[in-house]
């Protein structure tokens, strides 16, 4: 029997949750071990390719999970099994030559990824200890390739617990790694002498938590008919040309949003440690971002969907402008507090043994500039899926492509003037371009757009947010940092929070309501 939508979203949300929690406590552990120094530094620029791959390939909702799941879905157990066998056979064979292909040419991958290490001796060990960190990292390819297939063959076959909870393991197998590697060396892991090999350490564990991903599969699968090591090379089968169509298009879309995460680790490899700060900043944002894109985004996707036909329009506007102010309404205030709040929030989440108070300065101030923002990216998330209902996947991609260009400039541009923070900066600026843009062309997609009243809103949003900066930003500075970075925290920021609730409400804006309904009734004791 089919399970309900609600149990499987229910299910997704805890295995969700868990995945959330494990993963802060895996780079929490990171940076304690090795801080901003050059282990850290480097691991950003080995996992580049590697990790590219893992999120592309092996990651739910990525492009090789997404064609399994809609072509497998439609076939009965032996079928998709032919199927399944035949894409493994052939993906297997060519990201294997990617592997061998990474080993080999480790080094110029690393200059090439990461031009400006070169340049200093600190550079120079960072570059070396990231070329024998790729070599370890390099098998993740044939295994991201491996991972997103079985838990698409999952998914297609109502198993979602599985492939929800998969990150845990990579989290798990870093854990046990630092653990033992802390064991074994105490104190001295984060001494300079020992960075090649704590490197080594951090490179394996990410490996051993990729094979265990993929082992995890093997009997679930094994029930479903799949067998592993079993070649076909029956690539003219309707099903494998129908995964085929799927997966070369989503997996070109999907790349491009990766390419601005290259450009940034070109800049950042004149900075000294900026590579680390980035990614610990980075964590910190994509939780709340990850979050709320689920809460606004999931449920309404199909009511844009249905809401195509020009007929149908009007609603898909109001539907539009709801979920954009919804948006606003969460993440102006989170992404302002955020930004004012970003150095004890990083002491807080970080700083502890080989995380210091100079790292903590360096990733609050990335952390701020990614603050501001965050509205604007999840915004154009909501307009690109807009574009997709619509049919239209060729407009967001050529503003993709212009974003790239615009990262490059303003990357040159902002890390000149603020140094690593301006590339956090340069990120929002591209997302407000693209925004921007997404929403001029669906202006003129949808024949008009009220965007004198939706600007008018976003803008009380904007202030209100604002007020709640200085009133939280005003508290820490003025006595609630003596309280110590939790309660100081939890102090400045409920009363942010309340200086936002207590502008907004009154407005009475239709949003408002409909966001305080539904915490008001997901309170404990109401229905």
């Amino acid at each position: 029997m089919t399970r309900s939508l609600a149990r499987i979203a229910g299910l997704v949300a805890v295995a969700t949750f868990l995945s959330k929690i494990l993963g802060l406590l895996r780079e929490q552990a990171i940076a304690a071990a090795f801080g901003v120094g050059v282990v850290a530094d480097a691991y950003s620029y080995a996992y580049v390719i590697p990790g590219f791959l893992l999120i592309l390939l092996g990651g739910i909702n990525g492009p090789f999970h997404s064609a399994i799941v809609s072509v497998v879905s439609k076939y009965d157990e032996s079928a998709a099994a032919v199927i399944v066998e035949t894409v493994l056979t052939w993906v297997t064979l060519f990201l294997l030559v990617l592997s061998v292909g990474m080993v080999w040419g480790a080094e110029p991958l690393i200059q090439l990824v990461a031009p400006g290490l070169s340049q200093t001796a600190t550079g120079a060990v960072t570059q070396t200890i990231a070329v024998t960190q790729l070599k370890i990292l390099a098998p993740l390819a044939v295994l991201a390739g491996w991972i997103g297939i079985g838990f698409g063959v999952l998914t297609a076959r109502d198993q979602y617990w599985l492939p929800t909870i998969s990150p845990i393991f990579s989290s798990v197998s870093v854990l046990v790694g630092l653990a033992g590697a802390w064991l074994w060396l105490g104190n001295r892991l984060w001494q300079p002498e020992f960075a090649p090999l704590g490197g080594q350490v951090l490179a394996g564990s990410i490996l051993a938590g990729g094979v265990a991903q993929w082992l995890v599969q093997l009997r679930p699968q094994a029930k479903l008919g799949i067998v592993w090591g079993r070649l076909r090379w029956q690539w003219r089968h309707p099903g494998v040309q129908s995964v085929l169509n799927v997966l070369l298009p989503a997996t070109l879309a999907s790349g491009m949003l990766h390419i601005n995460v290259y450009v940034d680790l070109q800049f950042a490899s004149y900075i000294p440690e900026a590579a680390a700060a980035l990614g610990y900043a980075n964590l910190l944002v994509q939780a709340p971002l990850g979050i709320v894109s689920n809460m606004i985004l999931v449920p309404y996707l199909p009511l844009f969907s249905r809401l195509t036909d020009p007929q149908d329009w009007p609603e898909l506007t109001q539907r539009l402008r709801q979920s954009l102010v919804l948006v606003a309404l969460v993440m102006v205030p989170l992404g302002i507090l955020l930004a004012v709040l970003a150095f004890p929030v990083v002491r807080l989440v970080y700083e502890r043994y080989a995380f210091d108070v100079a790292a903590s300065r360096l990733v609050g101030g990335i952390l701020s500039a990614y603050g501001v923002g965050m509205f604007v990216y999840l915004g154009r998330d909501v307009l690109v899926r807009v574009f997709y209902a619509l049919g239209d996947g060729e407009t967001p991609f050529r503003l993709s492509v212009v974003g790239i260009g615009l990262n490059a400039l303003l990357d040159w541009v902002l890390v000149r003037a603020m140094g690593a923070p301006g590339l956090a900066l340069a990120t929002a600026g591209v997302n407000l371009v693209t925004f921007l843009g997404l929403f001029v062309l669906l202006h003129v997609k949808l024949q008009g757009l009220p965007w004198r009243s939706w600007l008018g809103v976003l803008a009380q949003i904007t202030f209100a947010g604002g007020l709640a900066g200085l009133v939280a930003g005003g508290l820490w500075h003025w006595g609630a940092g003596a309280l110590g970075s939790f309660w100081g925290l939890l102090t400045a920021g409920s009363a942010g929070l309340l200086v936002f609730a207590g502008v907004m409400l009154p407005l009475r804006i239709p949003e408002t309501v409909l966001l305080t309904e539904k915490i008001w009734a997901r309170w404990p004791g109401r229905r």
